[in-house]
């Protein structure tokens, strides 16, 4: 076992609501998944503020503007207004502005988010390869299609500046996981041979910009995504909390690495509001609340010691398997091998999806 353990380990004695003076939410699979928020969570959210809790939104969907975000989460009983809300083409925005210049024409790639911010950042905005931009500026859009891809070659290939919002090569959905931007910028990037300049999560600068906005001291961040709201949160030197209301896995999270390497987890956003168990290292395995997870053949054994806490919220079981498993793995990601010591064992293990059947 390592000598330092790892992350998840200590838990939270106290609510986060409770320690954390600011939680920078992700949006998309955090507080709402499409339209419709994440069952419960505007009310958790409320109870959150109600305890001191400064809430700000830090989104790399770069499709709609503050405005529209705002708007959005206050029909949503998430009470929001524009200067709380930072999303990935602001970041963009700002980058650009710097690289090519004050009035400068760019091909904006996206939804209105990306026009509205550049705009915003003293840039004018263009359509076409034969506008001559400097640059181009990919974000998500749901109306993206062939026609704006083509453009965005052509001008790349004429020498502007390919920059790209993000690279979630998914975005959560009710109808499941689909295409995000990283998936349409790879489209672009095979056509053209260049990789972009992507400012949006993972860079630290998202975060860093809602904690100059909020004040924060000592904030937290709250997201669904390892590569980029737990990494991003690494990169920035802020606490973390990973939901699992939507896109992450119990399996992302086993495989995870170092950076992408949460401090608590939670079903979803509701987890500030409760107690964190902690995973102590007991006689050669680890134990949190009546789980046990134990290292044999190459792989992770769980077990249910007697009864699980009666406020389990359902993963202590995947909290101890974490640890145990980035015990071993201490400096590199990959998959966990997993066996189920007991039928209650085998019951969690295939909710979580880590068991056949």
């Amino acid at each position: 076992m390592s000598a330092q353990p790892p992350p998840l380990a200590a838990g939270a004695d106290t609510p986060p609501s409770q320690v954390h003076d600011v939680a920078l939410l992700d949006l998309d699979g955090v507080v709402y998944v499409g339209p419709a928020a994440v069952p419960g969570v505007p009310a958790a959210l409320a109870s959150a503020r109600a305890e001191g809790m400064q809430l700000g939104f830090v989104t790399n969907n770069a499709a709609r503007t503050p405005e529209q975000v705002a708007a959005h989460l206050t029909e949503l009983d998430v009470p929001a207004a524009p200067d709380d809300v930072i999303t990935s083409s602001q970041a963009a925005a700002s980058v650009v502005a710097d690289l090519v210049g004050d009035g400068a024409r760019v091909l904006a790639v996206g939804g209105p988010g990306v026009d509205a911010a550049l705009t915003a950042a003293g840039l004018t905005v263009v359509e076409t390869a034969e506008d001559g931009p400097a640059a181009v500026v990919q974000g998500y859009g749901p109306a993206v299609g062939w026609a704006q891809l083509a453009e965005a070659v052509v001008a790349v290939r004429g020498g502007a500046r390919h920059v790209a919002t993000n690279t979630d090569a998914t975005i959560p959905s009710p109808r499941g996981v689909l295409p995000g931007n990283g998936a349409l910028v790879g489209v672009v990037s095979a056509v053209t041979g260049q990789q972009p300049l992507v400012t949006g999560k993972p860079d630290p600068a998202m975060h860093a910009e809602c904690v100059r906005r909020t004040g924060a001291r000592h904030p937290l961040v709250v997201g669904d995504r390892l590569d980029t709201d737990i990494e991003g949160a690494r990169r920035a030197g802020a606490a973390s909390l990973l939901v699992f209301s939507g896109v992450a896995t119990p399996a992302d999270l086993l495989a995870a690495g170092p950076l992408h390497r949460p401090d608590l987890i939670a079903p979803d956003a509701a987890g500030l509001l409760v107690r964190h168990p902690d995973v102590t290292a007991v006689e050669g395995a680890w134990r949190c609340g009546g789980w046990q997870a134990g290292r044999a053949d190459g792989g992770l054994t769980l077990r249910l010691l007697g009864a699980a806490r009666a406020d389990d919220d359902g993963l202590d079981g995947l909290r101890v398997l974490a640890v145990a498993h980035w015990a071993g793995h201490p400096d590199d990601g990959r998959p966990a091998t997993v066996r189920a010591g007991d039928d209650d064992a085998a019951a969690a293990l295939r909710g979580w999806g880590l068991l056949p059947g």
